[in-house]
C-alpha cells in the first residue's frame, strides 16, 4: 500500500482555512503556482474539487466543509506531537492568555485568579473577552485559550469540558424591596415589574417555563442586553433582575437574593478549551487556578 503525503494535509489545511490559493500561499510562504499545484494534487487523491470558483472568489465544496474541521484538528495534533517537551518554569514563563466569560464571572472570580497568576507567574497576562455568543470558534481557531459558560447544541463535539460549579437562577432586589417582605409566592414574583435580559442563547427560558406552566407571566417593564445593567437597574429601583446567583456574585454586592418561589433546574458553569490545548503545561496550569479559584469562591 502506498504511504499517502502528509505534507497535503497541511496545505489542504491552509487552502480550508483561508478559502483561497494566493492566501494559503502566503500563509505557508509558498508561490501561488506551487499552491495551484497542491490543490490540483489534492482534488486527484480526495475525488473532489475542494474549492470551485464563485465570482472572482473560491467556495469550498460539501465535502471540503465536511473535512475542515477534522483536517484542522489532525494538524494541531500533529503539531503537538512534534513539539519538544519542555518543564514548566513559571518563574520565567512569559505568555499572555485570552478567557472568554460571560458577564459576572470576571467581577465575581477574577480577583482571585489574577492574585494566583501574579503570585506563581508575574511573567503571565489575563486577558478577558466578553462573550457574546456561544460560536465555538474562536476555541477552535485559536483566538482564545479559554472560555465559561454552559454548554449548548452550538459547541463543537470536539471541545473539552470541565465543570466549574453548579449555579441557579435567583431574583435580585434592592434592600427594603417590597417582595422582601412576606411570603414570596410564584404570583408575586410574576406580577412585579421585571428588568428583563435579552442574550442569544435564552439563559431566561427556564425560569419563564417554569412560570408558564403555573399559567404566569413576568411583567417586563425594561429589556436590557447584559446582567451588568439589569443588575444596575435592580439596585436603583423596585424592578427584579433574575440572573445566575453564583456567576453574578461580584455584581451583586448590597443587593438582596431571593430564592425562586418555583422550581426551575440549576445547571452548570464549565470550562472549555480545545483538545490541541489539553497537554500544554502552562494551560494545564491555569486550567488548575479557575478551577480552584471557582470551587472556592463558589462555595
Amino acid at each position: 500500500m502506498t504511504m499517502p503525503d502528509l505534507n497535503l494535509l497541511v496545505t489542504m489545511n491552509a487552502l480550508l482555512s483561508e478559502g483561497s490559493v494566493a492566501g494559503a500561499a502566503r500563509k505557508l510562504r509558498l508561490s501561488p503556482s506551487a499552491m495551484s499545484r497542491a490543490l490540483a494534487r489534492l482534488r486527484y487523491e480526495t475525488g473532489d474539487p475542494l474549492l470551485v470558483r464563485a465570482g472572482r472568489g473560491l467556495v469550498p465544496t460539501p465535502r471540503a466543509l465536511e473535512l475542515r474541521d477534522q483536517v484542522r484538528r489532525v494538524v494541531h495534533e500533529a503539531q503537538a506531537v512534534l513539539r519538544p517537551a519542555f518543564k514548566l518554569d513559571l518563574g520565567t514563563l512569559t505568555r499572555e492568555f485570552a478567557i472568554r466569560s460571560s458577564e459576572g464571572f470576571v467581577e465575581t472570580f477574577g480577583s482571585a485568579i489574577l492574585a494566583r497568576v501574579a503570585r506563581e507567574a508575574p511573567g503571565v497576562g489575563l486577558r478577558f473577552l466578553p462573550k457574546t455568543d456561544k460560536d465555538s470558534t474562536p476555541l477552535r481557531e485559536g483566538s482564545i485559550d479559554l472560555e465559561t459558560g454552559v454548554t449548548s447544541k452550538e459547541m463543537g463535539p470536539e471541545i473539552h469540558v470541565r465543570g466549574l460549579f453548579r449555579d441557579r437562577f435567583v431574583g435580585i432586589v434592592r434592600e427594603q424591596h417590597p417582595l422582601t417582605i412576606g411570603r414570596l409566592t410564584a404570583a408575586r414574583y410574576a406580577n412585579a415589574e421585571h428588568v428583563l435580559i435579552a442574550r442569544r442563547g435564552l439563559e431566561m427560558a427556564p425560569v419563564d417555563e417554569a412560570l408558564g406552566k403555573l399559567g404566569l407571566e413576568r411583567r417586563g417593564k425594561v429589556t436590557v442586553g447584559g446582567f451588568s445593567p439589569a443588575i444596575m437597574m435592580a439596585r436603583e429601583s423596585d424592578l427584579v433582575a433574575t440572573v445566575p446567583e453564583k456567576h453574578t456574585l461580584g455584581l451583586c454586592k448590597g443587593l438582596r437574593r431571593l430564592p425562586l418561589p418555583m422550581p426551575v433546574p440549576p445547571f452548570m458553569i464549565s470550562l472549555f478549551w480545545h483538545p490541541r490545548l489539553d497537554a500544554d503545561p502552562a494551560h494545564r496550569w491555569l486550567r488548575s487556578i479557575i478551577v480552584d479559584a471557582c470551587r472556592t469562591d463558589a462555595a
